[in-house]
């Protein structure tokens, strides 16, 4: 993919660039341990389960595994929402697909890599309540730390917290690259 004529940066740069933030076998253990709660606040239903593309495809997926284990089905769907469209500031956002299964009078767990400032996750929470979901919460793998997430938006499942830098890797993209690496790192400053 190139922008205006200029090649996209290399994935080989960015990682020589970068430091290893938190390895396979933290982000494992982190997200066997944040299934507990979740099964817990949802035993005996079955929540409709949001994967927000492309980002929290392989968070979702073992934190789906996780809570199967512990015995909670799930009714899967997914959505894609954007505002960045490989850009790395936000702008409008946009519907690439929006779910199938039908959410009046059902309890949705939306399932993101990270929760920055908020501006999307917002968004598409009360586009879930509009739709008659009785009940949205917010499983996030990563919250950055600083100040500047919008009011009214936070993660009830924390899986851990990452600096205000630019991190990349399980799921988070280097412009639109690096998701499958199986670790989360940050560019050094």
């Amino acid at each position: 993919m190139e922008s205006l004529g200029n090649p996209r940066p290399k994935l080989a740069d960015a990682l020589a660039n970068a430091d290893l933030l938190v390895d396979r076998a933290t982000i494992d253990r982190t997200i066997a341990q944040m299934a507990a709660p979740i099964a817990r606040d949802y035993a005996g239903e079955v929540p409709v389960y949001l994967t927000i593309m492309h980002g929290a495809l392989p968070f979702a997926g073992q934190l789906a595994l996780e809570l199967g284990a512990r015995g909670l089905d799930l009714e899967f769907d997914y959505l894609h929402a954007t505002r960045y469209r490989g850009e790395t500031t936000g702008g409008e956002l946009v519907w690439k697909h929006r779910p199938a299964t039908a959410l009046y009078g059902r309890r949705v767990l939306l399932v993101d890599d990270i929760l920055d400032e908020g501006h999307t996750l917002l968004a598409v929470k009360q586009w879930c309540l509009e739709q008659g979901a009785t009940d949205v919460r917010i499983a996030a793998l990563t919250t950055k730390q600083h100040d500047r997430c919008v009011e009214g938006i936070s993660a009830d499942y924390v899986g851990m917290q990452v600096p205000d830098r630019y991190v990349f890797g399980f799921g988070m993209d280097y412009h639109e690259q690096g998701r499958n690496l199986p670790g989360i790192y940050a560019l050094k400053d």
